[in-house]
């Protein structure tokens, strides 16, 4: 089946300041994830898994360490022109004003929709844990000759009052568009749960612009809040795709159907690395069908001179000497000297951890140096002088370096 022309346009401007101090130096999409990953590598290896190849990717908010990151990692092919990932701070093509939304952020660059002639368009989070196979997604589209459609993730409707709910038929046309509603309509065969819009859309190009015209002449800068209802006020045939039907393969039967993470809290990022640990995880990031593109590194392998280390996962270029591991994420280039304990915890690249210290359910950020017989988070009876403590009970230790790559 032959495709229509497709243009992505990646909102990737987020401030992320539920997740401070994380992103006290960089925006959210740059945070890194994993082993060896960044949070906008998640939604850029959907697109290209999917052989969607023309992406621009809309920036803001302490962009410097998101620009240099897709500049060294993620260049396409210098022989295609409609192959690129190219990163695009505010024009202000309109005036003075920065994005004031997500809505006018693709406004202030509909001349990149014009330019390219897209049919359709792609408006996506760069926020977000998840695998998507986004063809399935236009298929669904296509199929219903809509105009515009919303990817809709399955949430308990208990839970529904939280977030903006779509209320739609048997067929998925919606309805209409409540945020965080009080009484959340259920699932049209599901009265247990509710589609959450997941701020994922696709729109025809004539519909986009029109629709972008209009509010930009109201004052309405965002998509949820504002352009979406506006469409569906109007009549035009607006859709729920179910996130859940998305088949990806090599997935296996004990991750989680459907799984996607928001991990813009401190919490709800220690528990998506949580999801990864274990011999049946809950997100397996280990899919050779699927991969998760990872950035690129001249590093050596790790180096494991003594020690314990049990459900965890060890990126490349660290040195461990006799350490105990348990439940943890230890990024690229960490030095880990002996007796060190790390229990429950996030170590970014470039730390070193020094004789003895025992760091308990803690994110280290990148490139610090945690000084000898230093204890850090649960359990430790003097609080770290660098350290802030999460309502949740994780303690973050932002990076000693603002001017290392972030």
């Amino acid at each position: 089946m032959a495709y229509p022309k497709t243009l992505a346009m990646i909102m990737a401007g987020g401030r992320g300041e539920r997740l401070f101090p994380l992103t006290f130096e960089r925006s959210k999409p740059a945070v890194p994830f994993g082993g060896r990953y960044r949070i906008v590598d998640f939604v850029l290896s959907n697109l290209i898994n999917s052989q969607i190849f023309s992406i621009y990717l809309l920036v803001q908010y302490k962009s410097q360490s998101l620009i240099e990151y897709v500049r060294e990692n993620w260049g396409l092919s210098a022989v295609m022109s409609d192959h690129f990932v190219t990163v695009v701070p505010p024009q202000m093509r309109h005036g003075p004003d920065w994005f004031q939304g997500t809505a006018n952020a693709v406004f202030q660059n509909l001349n990149l929709i014009r330019q390219h002639k897209p049919e359709l368009v792609i408006v996506f989070g760069a926020d977000h844990i998840y695998r998507m196979d986004i063809r399935q997604m236009i298929d669904f589209h296509l199929e219903r000759n809509a105009h515009v459609t919303v990817a809709a993730r399955p949430v308990p409707i208990s839970e529904a009052s939280a977030f903006g709910i779509i209320d739609a038929g048997d067929n998925g046309r919606m309805k209409g568009f409540i945020e965080k509603p009080k009484s959340p309509p259920p699932m049209p065969n599901d009265k247990t749960r509710a589609y959450c819009s997941m701020g994922n859309y696709i729109f025809n190009t004539d519909i986009l612009i029109k629709a972008l015209n209009q509010a930009e002449r109201n004052k309405e800068y965002d998509f949820g809040k504002h352009v979406i209802p506006n469409l569906l006020n109007s009549g035009e045939k607006l859709f729920a795709y179910d996130f859940e039907t998305n088949k990806i393969p090599g997935t296996r039967p004990h991750e989680e159907t459907g799984y996607w993470r928001d991990v813009g809290t401190i919490k709800a990022f220690w528990d998506a690395h949580q999801d990864m640990l274990g011999e049946k995880p809950l997100f397996e990031i280990h899919n050779d069908q699927w991969p998760i593109r990872p950035s690129r590194d001249e590093l050596p392998a790790t180096k494991i001179l003594g020690g314990e280390i049990t459900n965890s996962i060890i990126a490349e270029g660290s040195l461990i000497n006799k350490a105990r591991i348990v439940n943890s994420v230890i990024r690229r280039g960490v030095v880990i000297d002996a007796d060190v304990e790390i229990r429950d915890s996030i170590i970014m690249d470039g730390v070193v951890l020094k004789k003895g210290c025992i760091l308990n359910k803690a994110i280290v950020d990148a490139h610090n140096i945690i000084e000898e017989n230093v204890h850090i988070g649960y359990d430790s009876k003097t609080p770290y002088w660098r350290a802030h403590l999460d309502p949740s009970g994780i303690t973050v230790i932002a990076t000693e370096k603002p001017t290392a790559k972030l």
